[in-house]
């Protein structure tokens, strides 16, 4: 096959709006398996919230990209092949600027997350990652990452849709080159560490499963994808993603019908 390694983005992408995943797309990447191809989730997710979603799509085994490709972990045994994230002043700094304006702020460990709000807004995060957070009253965020000497990978704002863009346009310059700002959804600007991106986990399986990266085919919706199509040497878009993306791809049906599975089957099909 023309991609015998297949990178797929999970919410917008893989994932339905109701967060269940089709039987079609279930189908598919096993399908594509069963045809010697390597399928690999590569999401914004932690590694505690999209390990147990491997089981669904009959994943056992390989591997699963986590934090926008800070984290990369088996899903047979947990084990972190990779773990970077913030030295500590540079997570004090991305939170401090998020926190401006008493917006909403999430900061992430390798294994859990923090957020300075217990709002609805949360409670929605919660059901759709599966995991609770742990809300810091009484300090900013900031103040309680430098007390506690948290590791943290990666820092959000949960934000309105139209303040999206306008966020992240005025963090980029304040945070300056050795900080990678982008946005995993509607209403998430996301802060990480320069060079932590998905463009770099095609570049570490590529590497790992050695596999030439010409070889190698991804998929997604939102701006976080963006380096990994780029990065990739086949480029898929779902029809509902951001038209950066779908400029730079091939654009597939939705999440909402099976992009995925459409994708794969041209993955499989291509000489």
């Amino acid at each position: 096959m023309k991609y015998p390694l297949f990178l797929s983005d999970f919410d917008g992408t893989l994932v339905r709006a109701d967060g269940t995943i089709s039987e079609r797309n279930k189908a598919a990447i096993s399908a594509y398996r069963a045809a010697g191809g390597v399928f690999a989730v590569c999401t914004g997710r932690g590694p505690a919230s999209i390990l147990p979603r491997m089981k669904e799509l009959g994943l056992s085994e390989g591997l699963a990209v986590a934090y926008q490709g800070a984290t990369i972990a088996d899903v047979a045994t947990g084990k972190l092949l990779k773990d970077d994230g913030f030295l500590s002043d540079d997570a004090v700094k991305a939170t401090r600027l998020l926190e401006e304006g008493g917006r909403h702020v999430h900061v992430y460990t390798t294994d859990a997350f923090y957020s300075n709000m217990a709002d609805e807004a949360l409670g929605i995060y919660e059901r759709i990652v599966g995991l609770r957070a742990n809300v810091v009253t009484g300090m900013p965020l900031s103040e309680y990452i430098a007390r506690h000497g948290l590791h943290i990978v990666k820092a959000l704002a949960m934000v309105e849709k139209k303040d999206r863009m306008p966020l992240a346009e005025w963090l980029a310059p304040r945070l300056g080159s050795g900080f990678y700002v982008t946005c995993s959804a509607d209403f998430l600007v996301e802060v990480m560490p320069a060079g932590q991106n998905k463009g770099a986990a095609v570049e570490f399986l590529t590497a790992y499963y050695r596999i030439p990266r010409e070889q190698c085919a991804a998929i997604g919706d939102q701006l976080n994808d963006l380096p990994m199509l780029q990065a990739a040497g086949g480029a898929f878009a779902v029809a509902n993603a951001q038209d950066a993306l779908k400029r730079r791809a091939r654009v597939v049906a939705s999440n909402e019908e099976d992009g995925v599975a459409e994708a794969l089957s041209i993955a499989m099909q291509e000489a």
